[in-house]
């Protein structure tokens, strides 16, 4: 069995290309860093370091080549072949692979009727719909009709988190990829046009929207929510800023704030989420990842999108009936960063601008009052604990009956 891991960076390399080999697939990376491609092949192995905390634990990786993804025709040619594939590249490269996709497709389509199944690991809303338009247009009529038979495009939730790999976590090793110790893998089961592969921790579901909104309003967000918080006062690390204890009870009070509203969205388990949570906060303290503020709170405009973890998680509170006020003073903290990194001032007449922009939320938005209602605490610089009392009386204040 023969599969294609398009992407060879953190998640490729340190989550599914292991899971494809593991479970018995010989793994072709495709890659366009052709150092990386090269040493890949003249190795023929690669640690894969398992951290925990202090500890780690290397686990060889084997049983794969790379491919340069330059080369259009091989990178077809393994596709058309192949048994089982996922693309791991990131949302803005998808436009860039979707026609040599498409161009092994074709030959696969000439060959054989076996449907293929493509995991897609994408921090990105519906990225299978995403994905399937772009390859979609690169095919002709007939072959679309052929697409929708036997290609199935399956949305996975990457839960591990791979930090950016620095010379210290390499430790001498330029092919090693530490990672934390997580490794399940749930994914969409409606998604599958074949049979659903046996692999380590894949978890078929279905409602498969349920694990998306999960994995972006409880873990993405909260995520976010502690990184803001953390630059807020000064600190590096997620690491050090969830070990502030009013940090650390603003983020959680934000993730329970979802769970509330995916719980009378979805009608899952409540245990089951809550332990989720619990696991995250305890993820989020692991100092061996070396997880920056920075990086985790980057890239705020798309953070703030309508549909993304910031704005998106508060909008279906609303939408539930639960008032979003922690998720809200995470928010106003990622515009107040946002402010700050565009050379803009602090006031309410910018902040109001620039929320607009972000999110498109509207200044009679009841989410925009909610957010700005936090906003002048934020500016003033006012201590983590003052912010963290603001929200809780803010909870108190909007309750609904107490019975």
């Amino acid at each position: 069995m023969r599969a294609v891991m398009y992407g060879a960076g953190n998640i490729g390399r340190g989550f599914i290309g292991p899971v494809f080999s593991r479970g018995g697939y010989f793994v072709r990376f495709v890659d366009v860093n052709k150092e990386l491609v090269d040493a890949l092949n003249a190795r023929g192995s690669y640690p894969l370091r398992v951290i925990r905390g202090e500890d780690h634990e290397d686990q060889p990786v084997t049983n794969f080549e790379a491919i340069n993804g330059r080369d259009s025709d091989k990178v077809a040619e393994a596709i058309a072949e192949c048994s089982l594939m996922a693309t791991a590249v990131g949302a803005k490269i998808l436009p860039f692979i979707a026609p040599v996709i498409a161009q092994g497709l074709k030959i696969r389509f000439a060959r054989t009727q076996r449907p293929l199944d493509i995991i897609v690991c994408e921090n990105l809303m519906d990225a299978n719909l995403v994905l399937a338009e772009l390859i979609k247009g690169h095919l002709s009529p007939d072959e679309r009709a052929l697409f929708d038979a036997r290609v199935g495009l399956v949305e996975a939730s990457i839960g591990r988190m791979v930090p950016v790999q620095t010379d210290e976590m390499r430790a001498g090793d330029p092919l090693r990829v530490c990672v934390e110790e997580y490794d399940s893998l749930p994914v969409d089961r409606d998604g599958f046009k074949g049979e659903i592969p046996e692999l380590p921790g894949l978890h078929p579901f279905t409602p498969f929207d349920y694990y998306i909104r999960r994995k972006l309003f409880v873990h993405n967000m909260g995520h976010a929510t502690c990184a803001y918080l953390g630059s807020y006062t000064g600190k590096t690390y997620i690491a050090q800023a969830i070990r502030d204890a009013d940090t650390a009870l603003i983020t959680q009070n934000a993730m329970l704030e979802s769970m509330a509203a995916l719980l009378r969205r979805y009608q899952v388990p409540a245990d089951a989420l809550l332990n989720h949570i619990y696991d995250l906060l305890g993820r989020f303290a692991n100092t061996g990842l070396g997880d920056t503020c920075q990086r985790v709170g980057a890239d705020i405009p798309r953070k703030m999108a309508p549909e993304d973890r910031m704005i998106g998680s508060a909008l279906l509170c609303l939408q539930m009936g639960v008032r979003p006020d922690y998720i809200a003073l995470g928010a106003a903290l990622a515009l107040a960063q946002y402010l700050k990194e565009e050379g803009l001032a602090l006031t309410e007449q910018e902040a109001l601008k620039a929320l607009k922009g972000l999110s498109g939320l509207a200044p009679e938005d009841p989410l925009t009052g909610i957010i700005m209602g936090c906003f002048p605490l934020v500016a003033s610089g006012a201590p983590v604990a003052e912010l963290r009392l603001m929200a809780f009386e803010n909870k108190r204040k909007y309750l609904g009956p107490v019975v």
